[in-house]
């Protein structure tokens, strides 16, 4: 039985870059094509080197709010879980739903494939508009939820590549203040 609260113990915030991270598994906010882009795809995609992309290819893509998994190559984990994260439209359009359903495929993928630690960036805040502060509370609520339910992820770390998202993550997780 999982003791009330551990999920505190198991999650830690970070203001880096999440392709230096030494985990299982870091979190990549793709999108559709898998093929790279902009922001933590487009970093992800330079420091793990071309097989990433080569083994993308042949995934045909992923769609929004679900998750897939490859090698990570070059970076310090053994695995990269890709999750397409929703375009902001005002709320109107599922984006909480959808954004709630990457946080949660790729916990249940990072369990499937034996992933004890895991690293995410802050999906759907940078090119995607999602408001940050809305998305943190959905990656923490989430997060929080299946931590309490289950032992197989020892460490989730949310990486956030500035001061504001940090803060934000810190204050709805009562750390660091």
């Amino acid at each position: 039985m999982i003791e009330e609260g551990s999920w505190r113990e198991r999650i830690t915030v970070i203001w880096g870059d999440i392709t230096g991270i030494q985990v299982d598994a870091i979190v990549n906010a793709a999108n559709e094509t898998l093929l790279g882009g902009g922001g933590v795809d487009g970093a992800i995609h330079r420091c793990a080197g071309p097989g990433l992309l080569e083994e993308c290819r042949k995934l045909h893509g992923c769609a929004t709010g679900k998750a897939v998994i490859t090698s990570a190559y070059r970076l310090p984990a053994r695995f990269i879980i890709h999750t397409v994260g929703p375009v902001w439209h005002g709320g109107s359009r599922d984006e909480d739903a959808l954004l709630a359903s990457c946080y949660h495929k790729t916990l249940e993928l990072a369990k499937t494939h034996g992933v004890r630690t895991l690293a995410f960036p802050a999906i759907s805040t940078g090119a995607y508009g999602f408001p940050r502060r809305r998305a943190a509370g959905i990656a923490v609520r989430v997060v929080k939820e299946f931590l309490e339910r289950d032992e197989t992820i020892e460490k989730v770390i949310f990486v956030c590549h500035d001061g504001e998202n940090c803060a934000i993550y810190q204050e709805l997780l009562g750390v660091g203040q």
